[in-house]
């Protein structure tokens, strides 16, 4: 059944929670990513990737909701302004009270700075890679490169479909006698282009939203960890900070926001790692069961931390 890219995206989109569930809607999206890998690992390294560099998006995300749980406690906080009592549970309560108040404060001041509007814009941009790349695989995996050939626009073929072009010649010399480091090649090179069309095309005009200082937090935060899917003892890691040096980026000197030094640590430190991680993919790899892992949506730490916390602000505002 022939489809256009529209129907794909929203084919797509209706497997995804609603726009406002920020978290449940990136692990699915991470889901989605790791699934493709898993089902096409030879060819699909792009998406692996994008699992774990969705996964890190989470990551803010999951932090942004928990910088928000002091607000919605707050707005339980006991408003009936009791007068003041000796009485021992009142005393409790209002000791409760005053410990649970600080958060809401540290949110009120937070909450002025970079994390909600700049947060929001990466939210977005996490949303836009998805909606611009995702189809593709689908298409792909449906039709072969002739459908992604098919709904391509002008705009798309220079990284997008070469990029799977490039995929696809090397899928078929995968088989052929003497011809694998050529296909590898092939296949490692597509890819790159289909990162590079997420990272100019899709992602660079989202960056260009970010204020200053979220800028400066951004690069801080864009640190690629693959450690959970390596053995242990191996360095999966691919850090802005620790590649364009600490004093450079906190003074915005140099910006994971800049395409020009972006594309230079994916370049030197982001695909050397990732080349690395997913060459050690196998049948019962740690690569191979964390996908598993990504692709079952099955929350990280992080995400119980965030319902811990949800959970113990709602049980003290009844003490």
């Amino acid at each position: 059944m022939y489809r256009t890219k529209e129907q794909w995206r929203e084919l797509l989109e209706s497997e995804l929670p609603a726009l406002q569930d920020f978290t449940a809607r990136n692990r699915a999206i991470t889901a989605h990513y790791a699934a493709w890998y898993l089902q096409k690992p030879d060819l699909f390294k792009w998406s692996g990737m994008a699992a774990f560099a969705s996964r890190q998006v989470g990551i803010a995300l999951v932090f942004t909701e928990l910088i928000h749980a002091p607000e919605q406690f707050h707005s339980l906080l006991p408003g009936e302004r009791r007068r003041f009592s000796l009485d021992p549970m009142d005393l409790v309560r209002m000791a409760t009270g005053m410990m649970l108040y600080f958060p809401s404060l540290l949110h009120e001041f937070a909450s002025r700075q970079f994390l909600f509007s700049d947060l929001e814009i990466i939210r977005k941009g996490n949303n836009a890679i998805f909606s611009d790349i995702a189809w593709a695989h689908a298409a792909y995996l449906d039709g072969g490169i002739e459908e992604v050939g098919r709904l391509c626009g002008d705009d798309e073929k220079e990284y997008l479909l070469s990029g799977f072009t490039m995929i696809d010649e090397g899928a078929r010399l995968l088989g052929v006698p003497d011809r694998e480091t050529e296909a590898k090649q092939l296949i490692h090179e597509g890819n790159v282009k289909l990162l590079r069309h997420e990272q100019m095309t899709t992602l660079q005009p989202v960056f260009d939203l970010l204020s200053p200082l979220g800028r400066i937090v951004v690069s801080f935060g864009s640190d690629l960890d693959f450690s959970d899917a390596v053995h242990d003892g191996s360095k999966a890691q691919a850090s802005f900070s620790l590649w364009s040096g600490y004093f450079e980026t906190l003074t915005g000197k140099k910006s994971v926001t800049d395409s020009r030094d972006r594309w230079r640590w994916i370049e030197e430190a982001v695909l050397p790692v990732w080349q690395s991680v997913d060459a050690g993919f196998s049948g019962n790899s740690p690569l191979k069961s964390r996908m598993r892992s990504l692709a079952a949506c099955e929350p990280a730490m992080i995400h119980e931390v965030k319902q811990f916390a949800e959970n113990m602000y709602r049980i003290f505002s009844f003490v």
